[in-house]
């Protein structure tokens, strides 16, 4: 679990943009060295807006590398973290991250089906690379919008031709690639997927047929932050002596963050338990994957839950 006490500092000695709204960030470490990492590995960046954020790098981690390359995709409905990597970095700026981290671990197989989508061709690619080097089976399937806006496809294209195969729909939801071929009949490989919830959740649907462990998942983002008929309320502090109102659009953990108050995070997606807070008052949504049930009457993860009704009171 990354916390803020084992960050290190790094420095953007590289940035260029891969498409219009995907920006790649070469990382180097200030007078210590960098850890080695497995494809699939990512680590957690401190943004300039304060928020932690999780980027799967896409360099060889093999050996001591001298650098960590991550790509970050400037989201329309950004909260605040990709748009302060793409507006407010250049070359020299500093970051806090963490070191490699992997949830989303290659395991040995006789054959193997990579799957992307858009960004979620980060991983991807890592993956592709290792399993070239050791002379291993694979095929690699990349969806996206438009080959413009496809991060990485020229590389793939030129590496891995014979084993690529890439789809774009141009928004016409007809021209969506079909799978089923791939899956009607059990393989003797393992599948490999990253990128937006409906391409994860149709790879799902068509695998569930499959021996457990053999298709497998990337998903930074497993629970929402804010949903549509989230509305505004108070949070009081009871150690700060503060109440702050949380906008319908805001987590509890970026709006004191906002206010200038400093919390402990890491994923903000309601998967670490680094934010968990002490519950003094109020009736908790509880969105997270974090909290065992005889928690939850007095605990809060201010990433990402908020209340059923009224208003809360916390131990911060």
């Amino acid at each position: 679990m990354t916390s803020a006490s084992n960050l290190m500092q790094a420095r953007i000695i590289k940035k260029r943009m891969l498409t219009p709204s995907v920006c790649e960030f070469t990382l180097a470490a200030d007078d210590m060295k960098l850890s080695s990492f497995d494809p699939g590995s990512h680590i957690t960046v401190e943004t300039p807006s304060g928020a932690m954020r999780r980027y799967s790098l896409v360099n060889d981690g093999q050996n001591t590398p001298d650098i960590y390359v991550i790509s970050v995709k400037s989201e329309t409905t950004s909260r605040g973290g990709s748009i302060s990597m793409h507006n407010q970095t250049e070359v020299g700026t500093a970051l806090r991250i963490s070191g490699p981290e992997n949830t989303f671990p290659l395991n040995e197989a006789a054959e193997y089906l990579l799957i992307a989508g858009g960004i979620g061709v980060t991983p991807i690619y890592s993956m592709a690379q290792y399993l070239a080097k050791q002379e291993k089976s694979f095929r690699i399937i990349y969806c996206s919008r438009s080959a413009e806006e496809s991060p990485y496809l020229t590389e793939l294209e030129d590496t891995f031709s014979d084993k690529l195969t890439s789809n774009h729909t141009e928004g016409v939801s007809e021209n969506r690639f079909d799978f089923w071929d791939y899956f009607a009949e059990v393989k003797n490989m393992h599948v490999y997927c990253c990128g937006p919830e409906p391409l994860v959740e149709e790879i799902k649907a068509i695998s569930g047929h499959w021996p457990e462990g053999r298709v497998n998942f990337e998903n930074f983002k497993p629970v929402e932050v804010t949903r549509a008929d989230d509305v505004a309320f108070e949070v009081t502090l009871q150690k700060s002596n503060q109440t702050i109102t949380i906008p319908a659009d805001r987590s509890i953990l970026e709006a004191i963050r906002e206010a200038g108050i400093k919390t402990t995070s890491s994923c903000e997606s309601g998967t670490c338990g680094s934010c968990k807070s002490k519950l003094v008052e109020g009736d908790v949504d509880h969105r997270d994957m974090v909290l065992m049930e005889d928690e939850k009457a007095d605990h809060i993860m201010i990433c990402v839950s908020r209340p059923n009704t009224g208003d809360l009171t916390i131990d911060l």
